[in-house]
This record gives C-alpha cells, structure tokens and sequence, in this order.
C-alpha cells in the first residue's frame, strides 16, 4: 500500500512539473529551441570550411592572363570578389577600412610574356583576423604558383618556336650552346609573391582576446541581472522594497550602477591579466578600450533589465536569456569568422550586439583604430542601450 502511495506522489510531482513548465510558455519554448540552435551553430560554426571572403583585386593591364588570373579566383568558393579596380592605393585602403579582408594587386607588366624579370604580385591582408588569413594567404601563393609554372610554360614553348628544325641542324653547336644557357629556373619562376600584413603577426590569442573581454561583459551583465532582479523578485525581496516610498528608475538606476562597477571591474581584470601572462598589446587607445568595456556593460545590462522586468523567477530569466546569449556567443565572430557560417546566420550576426561589440575592440586593440573608425560600432550599441533600457524601465511590472 505504501509503495503505491509513494508511487502516485511520485507521479503526482512529475504531472505538476510538466504542468508549471506548460504554463510557462517562454520557458518551454527555450527548452525545446535552445538544443536545436545549439547543435546547428555549433554544427556549421565549428564544422565548416571558411569561404566567401571578401577581396578585392586591383589589375592594372588587360588581357589573356588577366582574364584567366581572374576566372581562377573567381572560380574559388574561398574567394567573394567584391570588386575589380586599377588603383593599388584605393585596394589598401578597402583592406584598412574593413570593406575586405584582402587586396590581390597583379602587376602593370603582368600580360609581358616576354620580359625574363619576374613579376610581383603584391597582397594586402588584414591580418588582425588571424584565421582568415591563415586561409587567404597559403591558398593564394598556391593559385599564383600553379599560374606561373603555366607562365613559364608559355614562355618555353614560345623560346623553342624562335629555331626551326633548320636552324637548328645548321647552327650545330651554337644553338645548343643557346639553349643551355637558359635559365629554366627563372623561366619557371615567373611570379613574385608578396604578403604585405598590414597589422603585422598577429597570433591566435590576439585575435581571440578582445572579442573575450566583450563576451565575458555580456555574459557577466546579463546573468548577473537574473539574479540582482528576478531572483530578488522571487524571493520577496523586491516587493518589500516596493512597500517603501521606492520609485521603479529608483531601483533600475540602483541596478543599473552596480552591475556597470562589478563587470567593468571583472573586464579590467582580464584585460590585465591578459597583458601580463600572454603579452597581449594594445595598438590604439587604452581610455578609449575601457569607454568601450563600460559601453557594453551597460548595452548588455540594459538586455538583463529588459529581459527580467517581466518574469517572476530566475529560473525563466535564464530559460529565456540563453537562446540569446549561447547563440551571439557564436554567430558574433568570437572563436571564428563569420565567413565560416551559413549566409542566413552571417546576416543574422548583424542584428547582434556583440558582433559590434567585438568589431570595436578588435579594432582598437588590434587595428589601433581610433572614434572616427569604429563609430557606426559605437553608434549600434549605443542604440541597442537606449532600446534595451527604454523596453525594460516601461515593461517593468512591480507586482510579479
């Protein structure tokens, strides 16, 4: 009898938690999407091959091998060519703004078969983004390798068009003395490739560092605000302080302050941190690098307030802050570039906060960028903080 007793109090308690979790509509539908997001990003992100990189080529001369130069990089899935122009300078300058991650500049000699100088083929590579060009830079030497054996080949069968058969019976030793004294090396050789890194060597944790300081920000400040608001909800605490004569932007500004001190501070340790044990510099502004650690934090506080000023519990402000904040974590370009991901998650990326998060930090501390650089960065975010805050002070409901 007992056991039959305990069994249905068993069954009872599984029936009420299905039941609750029915009830709580945005916490089911967290459950069941966040796997799905999860594996997707994951699957795509971590899975995929980059591709699509924006470059620019800048030819200065037409004909034959051009043409056939460009077919072979327009023919590469790892290639997106954004542009084809004659101006080496304006080609630099896209790589230094952010338009592409490369500029591939062919000669003005490159259609002269017959000149025996090797020709340069110059590369610009934004090489603050350490994976990409990890990928641009052995993949072109490869393509322009494989074009200047087919030069060279081009250029032997024309040296052996110049004797006829005759000439060569008649002139005896003195054509084969000729022949020897080419230089089939050169011959074969007939491109110099050149990497020009524009930000210089830049390794892995680089690259890596300054979009971490902003995920660490956005983690920080939006888990920290299911605590500081809705669990205080939960348990009580929030309706006592309502018993007081306490205003809603009373509290919110209370919030709003502490958590800027904690994850500013939090940031400033593992910036420093980062500059200690692994050498990390920072190329531009260390004021302007710490504006925009306390840009964040608040873009991001203003999320938790948003998210929180409606749920009673903290078990469903983090039910529905983790299909948000898990999935920026990978579609923001923090471990890899967005070239890696499906078009339909690269445009998504752009209606992220963190992608303009970490764009900003990556290119004050690696790019040394200045205001004027990252502006439309800072503008988004300052954008995404006035809408999270003006959502969450209106919705604020102080009777959960």
């Amino acid at each position: 009898m007992n056991k039959v007793s305990e069994t249905k109090k068993i069954w009872w308690m599984i029936k009420k938690d299905l039941l609750v979790l029915w009830r709580h509509k945005p916490r089911l539908f967290s459950i069941l999407l966040f796997p799905i997001l999860m594996i997707a990003l994951f699957g795509y992100g971590m899975g995929g091959e980059i591709e699509n990189i924006p470059v620019v080529i800048v030819k200065q001369t037409d004909g034959p091998v051009t043409d056939a130069t460009l077919n072979a990089i327009k023919g590469m899935s790892l290639y997106n060519v954004k542009d084809i122009i004659s101006d080496p300078q304006r080609g630099r300058e896209m790589v230094e703004s952010g338009q592409v991650k490369a500029a591939i500049l062919l000669p003005s000699d490159y259609e002269n078969l017959a000149s025996s100088n090797s020709k340069s083929v110059v590369v610009y590579v934004d090489s603050s983004d350490q994976m990409a060009t990890q990928m641009l830079v052995p993949a072109t030497q490869a393509l322009f390798s494989q074009i200047s054996s087919q030069i060279g080949m081009k250029k032997l069968e024309a040296l052996q068009s110049q004797s006829s058969p005759i000439q060569v019976q008649s002139q005896g030793v003195q054509s084969s003395s000729s022949l020897s004294s080419i230089n089939f090396q050169n011959i074969m050789n007939s491109i110099n490739f050149q990497v020009n890194k524009i930000y210089g060597d830049t390794k892995y944790i680089d690259f890596l560092v300054p979009a971490i300081l902003a995920m660490t920000v956005m983690m920080g400040a939006m888990m920290s605000m299911g605590e500081s608001l809705a669990g205080e909800r939960e348990r009580g605490e929030l309706a006592r302080l309502f018993m007081t004569p306490t205003s809603v932007s009373t509290v919110v500004a209370g919030k709003i302050i502490s958590r800027l001190v904690i994850q500013t501070t939090t940031a400033m340790v593992l910036l420093g941190s980062a500059i200690i044990l692994f050498n990390i510099t920072i190329s531009g502004s260390m004021i302007l690098t710490i504006l925009l650690l306390i840009l964040i934090a608040l873009c991001f506080v203003g999320f938790g307030i948003m998210v929180s000023a409606r749920v009673g519990t903290q078990e469903d402000y983090v039910q529905m802050v983790m299909p948000f904040s898990m999935p920026m974590m990978f579609i923001s370009g923090v471990f890899y570039p967005l070239e890696t991901m499906p078009w339909i998650f690269q445009k998504i990326a752009y209606i992220a906060p963190l992608t303009y998060a970490n764009d900003a930090m990556r290119g004050v501390m690696l790019k040394g960028a200045g205001i004027g650089d990252i502006w439309v960065d800072i503008a988004v975010l300052l954008g995404f903080t006035l809408l999270f805050f003006a959502m969450g002070v209106t919705r604020f409901n102080r009777d959960i």
